[in-house]
C-alpha cells in the first residue's frame, strides 16, 4: 500500500480527473498518485463520518481507514457512478457498519420496535420552517441506516439508483425506505417541537 502524505501532487497532476488518476494507478502500476485522490477526498469523509458519530478524533481516524479501503477497492471501480459516490457509498457502509455494531442494531428488528403511524408524506412542506439544529437533533433520533438514506438523497443528492447502489437494495425498496424514513423525520419532529 503506498504512504499517502508524500509530496506526489505537481500542478499536472492537480489538473487529471479522478477517473484519469485511477487508470493511471491501475494501468502504469503507480499506486503512489493514490495521493492525489487522497487528498481531493480525505476532509469530505472526515466531514461525512463526522456528521454520522459526531466525533473528530474518530472521524479522523475512520477517514484513513476508509480511504485505506478505497484503494484496495480500487481495481473493483467500474465507473457506473462518479468516483465520488463510490467513495461515499463505502463511507456510509463503513459507517452504518460501525453503529451497527457499537449498537447492535439490525434494522429490521429496530424498525418493528419503532412503529409509527401512517402520516401522509407531506413532510416537506411540514417542516420548511423547521431549523437546521433541530432537524439534525430528529435525525439523531432515527435509525442509522434511515439517516444515511435522507443524507444521501437531500444533503449529497443522490440519485435513487446511486442510493440503490450504495445499499445494495432496488430502487423500489429505496423509495420504500425513504417514504417510511421521511415520515419518521415528521413524526418525531411534530411530537417534539409542535
Amino acid at each position: 500500500m503506498p504512504v499517502f502524505m508524500g509530496n506526489v501532487q505537481n500542478e499536472s497532476n492537480a489538473r487529471l480527473k479522478d477517473e484519469a488518476v485511477i487508470e493511471k494507478i491501475l494501468s502504469e502500476n503507480k499506486p503512489e498518485l493514490f495521493e492525489i485522490l487522497y487528498r481531493r477526498y480525505h476532509q469530505k469523509v472526515v466531514d461525512k463520518v463526522f456528521s454520522f458519530l459526531k466525533n473528530r478524533k474518530i472521524a479522523q481516524e475512520f477517514s484513513n481507514d476508509i480511504l485505506t479501503k478505497v484503494y484496495e477497492k480500487l481495481p473493483g471501480f467500474r465507473g457506473t457512478s462518479s468516483f465520488s459516490s463510490w467513495v461515499y457509498s463505502i463511507t456510509y457502509n463503513y459507517c452504518i457498519d460501525y453503529l451497527r455494531l457499537q449498537k447492535r442494531l439490525h434494522y429490521p428488528d429496530w424498525n418493528k420496535t419503532n412503529v409509527i403511524p401512517e402520516i401522509p408524506d407531506e413532510s416537506e412542506e411540514d417542516l420548511s420552517g423547521a431549523t437546521f439544529e433541530n432537524v439534525m437533533a430528529i435525525l439523531e433520533l432515527v435509525h442509522p441506516e434511515e439517516k444515511a438514506l435522507l443524507l444521501m438523497k437531500y444533503q449529497d443528492q443522490l440519485s435513487l439508483k446511486e442510493i440503490a447502489q450504495t445499499l445494495r437494495v432496488s430502487e423500489d425498496a429505496v423509495k420504500m425506505r425513504l417514504k417510511r424514513a421521511r415520515t419518521r423525520v415528521y413524526y418525531l419532529y411534530r411530537e417534539r417541537y409542535s
